[in-house]
């Protein structure tokens, strides 16, 4: 077994771990998941995110088996990383190397979770509209994410195969990119609202499943007669599920504006994904406080998009990784901080 496959298979067996975990100890009493928990959470998972950093900077070497000056220039060329190498100083490059990929790791790391931000948003009305009791939030969170993990997976190595074989399909990402942030930025402040009757994942389930009218309980599933129905929970699972696909539209092309190693985008994904569910606990009373947030983000999907059109000039103009991490998190603590000091002022309704 070389390098790359430990790597990889050590990766994902942590990843099961944590998740058989998470499973283990925090679902097992059926209570709302205070702040006081999420926020002890999401200080876990932000740790484990740094701790991963960390090792790509000692260890990134082994994500691509690179052990020769031969396979540490390929393997530049093939994820566009831009390096300058000399060919008689490896331990010099591979060096180099090791920091640039940590870096990017964890650029897209903070691109990802700060766009997990928006799917919260939708999450927050989607419990709401359906009426889901705050105590079974985490256990549809904790399996949506489960389906998110396998989707980004799939959709990852699909568009690093794409782009490898078509590099123009960068340009069509960043042109997507910019036309989503100006339409996020027009649309701001515009009532998002959820029928639950019309919905078109209730229609589609309604037309194909037998469903139970009522919800029983924390279960996705019942059976009535010896007939299995599935309950509006689990309604509410497929559409928490179709709106990460959505969301992973946007997600993922932005995120192969930083690099264009699948793995580092695979990484910097789930961490992000993993951290959702904690992060949704601690925004979710708060979120609305935020009301700024959506113009940052709709800023941070532009300037992605533009970094992407204008690749062949980024560096030229000495936009690199760690500039572009800089501003990412400057546009971020901007809309944040404006958003505290200018509160939304909200129109009481008149007696």
């Amino acid at each position: 077994m070389n390098n790359e496959l430990i790597f990889i298979s050590g990766f994902i067996v942590f990843i099961l771990i944590m998740l058989a975990i998470d499973l283990g100890l925090f679902a097992k009493s059926d209570k709302p998941v205070s702040m006081k928990r999420a926020g002890l959470m999401s200080v876990v998972w932000i740790t484990l995110a740094l701790c991963f950093y960390a090792l790509i900077l000692k260890y990134g070497h082994l994500l691509h088996h690179v052990d020769n000056f031969a396979a540490l220039q390929q393997i530049n060329i093939k994820n566009f990383h831009h390096l300058s190498l000399n060919p008689n100083d490896f331990p010099g490059g591979l060096n180099l190397y090791r920091e640039n990929l940590a870096l990017e790791f964890i650029t897209g790391y903070v691109v990802e979770y700060a766009l997990s931000v928006d799917n919260i948003f939708v999450i927050v009305l989607i419990f709401g509209a359906f009426a889901v009791d705050n105590k079974h939030y985490h256990k549809v969170l904790f399996w949506g994410i489960i389906g998110a993990v396998i989707m980004r997976f799939a959709f990852i190595f699909l568009g690093s195969a794409l782009i490898t074989q078509f590099h123009w399909i960068l340009y069509l990402f960043g042109a997507f990119l910019v036309y989503t942030g100006v339409m996020m930025f027009i649309n701001r402040n515009n009532e998002e609202e959820i029928d639950p009757q019309n919905h078109k994942i209730v229609k589609f389930a309604s037309k194909y499943f037998a469903v139970h009218p009522k919800f029983a309980g924390n279960k996705f599933f019942v059976k009535i007669n010896h007939k299995r129905l599935i309950t509006p929970l689990f309604l509410v699972l497929l559409i928490i599920e179709v709106t990460d696909l959505v969301f992973a539209v946007d997600s993922i092309p932005a995120i192969f504006s930083i690099t264009k190693d699948p793995y580092i985008v695979f990484f910097s994904n789930i961490f992000a994904i993993l951290g959702l569910r904690s992060m949704f606990f601690l925004l979710v009373n708060i979120i609305h406080k935020f009301h700024y947030l959506k113009i940052g983000l709709a800023v941070l999907l532009a300037f992605i998009g533009l970094k992407m059109l204008g690749a062949n000039y980024v560096e030229r103009i000495g936009l690199t990784t760690s500039n572009s991490l800089l501003i990412i998190l400057s546009i971020l603590l901007v809309s944040v901080v404006a958003s505290l000091i200018f509160p939304e002022k909200r129109v009481e309704a008149s007696n």
